[in-house]
């Protein structure tokens, strides 16, 4: 394996060619080559949105993130359609990120409902056919963070911008990185191939209907940052429910921990280092492979904003918790309803 082969493993991959090697030096090797890798990532990420940010303003430093993040997904991912039609969806998908999540705020909490139930619908729909890619983690999530990091005015104008460039960038890299492959499915067999009797279209409905749900609830309770509560939800909604209630399990417990090890770094730190705490959390999920532990530092990540003891305390943890929680009893729910309407169909 070269050098450039070994910097494109994930975590996982490198943690087992670690523990595969025989020797003391070898061993040496390959865990500077792997916290290189990580070194070079987080930089990458900070310069990129750092850039966004001067470019496209302060305000719209999300829109980078959410650039980033399809940009390191979907250069080594597809969406399992024809890459033509892919690379069309994707640059789509962005715009309605962009476009949607502002039309849903000024239309208020419920009208918003319906408008982010559509946009998801599309997201999931589109762009989710094969679960095992996993990619509503970025599709939905980057709706997500622009719905929770709405602007207005000249700054939605500049976000627009920000998100026309992006999906320049993120089609012009896709089609370098895919347009050798050969994928005979088409955006016309997508609705075809729904069918409630299917698990991946019973999936895709939980997704659908759960998500928007739980972030209407979240803000009719009146809690700022409802995006929270719809992440978490989207996260652990996993077509096998013995991979949910896993999730449910690492994602409840990861934010636990990460919330205290949050306010220990709040208290231990100077006022001046709090700013990196999420630079931290960052390097954290790049040493983790495993679910509960990026769920720990993904923390630091969402709280670094906000610094303030009653945040990390409260808020992150009450919006988690009840994210994933809804999105369990909701699933479980959803799905004997599904399977008794089409028990009949089934039986016949």
């Amino acid at each position: 394996m070269t050098f450039y082969q070994e910097l494109q493993l994930g975590q996982a991959g490198s943690k087992n060619l670690i523990r595969a090697c025989e020797t003391p030096r070898d061993r040496l090797l390959h865990t500077l080559i792997y916290l290189f890798k990580i070194a070079l990532t987080v930089g990458f990420c900070f310069c990129f949105v750092t850039l966004y940010s001067m470019a496209f303003g302060s305000a719209n430093s999300i829109v980078g993130v959410v650039v980033l993040l399809y940009l390191l997904v979907f250069r080594a991912a597809d969406l399992c359609l024809h890459i033509g039609q892919s690379t069309a969806l994707l640059a789509s998908f962005l715009v309605l990120s962009a476009a949607a999540p502002h039309l849903a705020h000024l239309a208020g909490p419920l009208p918003g409902f319906f408008i982010n139930l559509a946009s998801i619908a599309f997201l999931i729909l589109f762009g989710c056919h094969e679960p095992r890619m996993f990619n509503q983690s970025t599709l939905v999530l980057g709706y997500l963070l622009l719905y929770g990091y709405d602007v207005s005015g000249r700054d939605f104008t500049l976000r627009l911008a920000g998100i026309a460039f992006g999906a320049l960038l993120v089609c012009t890299v896709f089609l370098c990185k895919h347009r050798s492959r050969s994928i005979p499915l088409r955006i016309r067999d997508i609705p075809v191939a729904f069918s409630l009797h299917h698990p991946r279209s019973r999936w895709q409905l939980c997704q659908i209907f759960c998500v928007p749900l739980v972030v209407l609830l979240a803000e009719l309770a009146g809690l700022p940052r409802a995006m929270w509560a719809g992440i978490a939800a989207m996260s652990v909604i996993l077509p096998a429910a013995e991979d949910m209630h896993y999730r449910v399990r690492r994602r409840v417990l990861g934010n636990i921990a990460g919330v205290l090890c949050f306010v220990i770094l709040y208290f231990l730190l100077p006022p001046s280092i709090y700013a990196f705490i999420g630079v931290i959390g960052g390097i954290g999920v790049g040493l983790s492979a495993k679910y509960g532990w990026q769920a720990v530092f993904n923390t630091f990540g969402a709280l670094a904003e906000a610094y303030g003891l009653k945040a990390a305390l409260g808020l992150r943890l009450l919006q988690n918790v009840f994210g994933v929680l809804f999105a369990l009893v909701f699933c479980l729910l959803f799905s004997r309803m599904l399977a008794r309407f089409s028990a009949p169909a089934e039986n016949s």
